[in-house]
């Protein structure tokens, strides 16, 4: 279990996850065991197969090769049993770092290459959960759905649709809470999705996004004009604007914080403080996050202890309980809190100078 952390105030802190990946997320331990039991590992030894699952030194500071660090666990993550059970671990890891509140994302497209339907791909997600939430009944665990930037629009459209099929008013237990785009920034602006945002808010999802991480502000003023989240993923560049940092604030829209992943795909300049601090300063809402426990070699406890140069544990723990407002398992009946659900996409473009 990635409980590492030297400090026990930092452990004792009930923790909000709002930004964790399921396929960054599985453990080593148990992506090695699917591997030699499907005849699928690539090498001969788990500490091998750790350095192709794991950023190692001197990968740090380029998004496409932390994103390289995805591909061998979709060999193992097509089935349904396997997904579930990756899951549950995932959930396990989560609760030993003192997680009572956590959201996972998850990109359900990239796991029907061997015959799921996206429906089965996104209930073999929730039924992990189910079964972790069976063994912690005092934790509370929800689905993001996320479609894929390169991917395009389309079927970001019939991603958000299959996420409203398993959405969470229609479950008496474990539902999908919320949407997502996620992977390269660049050359896919979030402009371009405003319909599957669309199709995903009237279906009673909550809308979060990854941007700022490989793109300036632009990203984020789009992602808030025009496809009215209340969530940002990542949001570094944002710092580069204060017109921005300043909207950010007024309008209470929530920054998802990945420290340690922020500096080892070059969102963030190793050396340089991280964002947080800047977000924090402006009254901007913030949220403690992992982003991929697994690629990124961290852990709820470590995340937190990076920021000790800065912050003391009773300001993290602040942070922690203050993150549980802007949680989507928390907003689970009518319609989602979005504060931007008037913007209209025709309206957010002239604003941005598009039209």
């Amino acid at each position: 279990m990635k409980t590492q952390g030297k400090n026990k105030e930092i452990a004792q802190i009930e923790k909000v996850e709002l930004h964790q990946h399921v396929d960054g997320s599985i453990p080593v331990d148990v992506t090695w065991k699917l591997m030699r039991k499907h005849g699928l590992n690539p090498v001969a030894t788990k500490r091998e197969m750790e350095k192709l699952l794991v950023l190692q030194a001197g990968e740090e500071g380029a998004l496409l090769k932390y994103l390289d660090k995805f591909h061998y666990p979709q060999w193992i993550t097509q089935f349904y049993g396997n997904i579930s059970h990756v899951v549950e671990t995932i959930v396990d890891e989560a609760y030993e770092n003192n997680v009572r509140l956590l959201e996972l994302r998850y990109a359900p497209i990239i796991h029907t290459f061997a015959g799921l339907t996206l429906r089965q791909a996104i209930s073999s997600v929730l039924t992990g959960i189910n079964k972790a939430k069976d063994k912690y009944p005092t934790m509370e665990v929800g689905l993001i759905v996320i479609a894929m930037r390169h991917q395009g629009p389309h079927i970001a459209k019939i991603l958000a649709r299959q996420a409203i099929s398993e959405a969470q008013s229609l479950h008496d237990r474990t539902g999908v809470i919320g949407f997502d785009i996620a992977g390269a920034e660049r050359g896919n602006p979030a402009r371009l999705f405003g319909e599957s945002y669309e199709i995903a808010r009237r279906g009673g999802l909550h809308l979060t996004i990854h941007a700022g991480e490989d793109e300036g502000p632009q990203a984020i003023w789009e992602a808030i004009d025009i496809l009215g989240v209340t969530r940002i993923g990542h949001g570094c560049s944002a710092i580069q604007d204060k017109a921005l940092l300043k909207r950010l604030a007024r309008d209470k829209v929530m920054i998802e914080c990945c420290p340690t992943s922020n500096y080892q795909t070059g969102a963030v300049r190793i050396g340089d403080p991280h964002p947080i601090l800047t977000f924090l300063e402006y009254g901007i809402p913030v949220s403690i996050c992992t982003d991929n426990t697994t690629v990124s070699g961290t852990s709820q406890n470590k995340e937190n202890e990076r920021l000790l140069p800065w912050l003391k544990p009773a300001e993290m723990a602040k942070i922690h309980l203050a993150s549980k407002k802007y949680s989507f398992i928390h907003h689970k009946n009518g319609r989602p809190r979005a504060a931007y659900a008037h913007v209209k996409p025709e309206q957010g473009k002239r604003r941005l100078g598009l039209v």
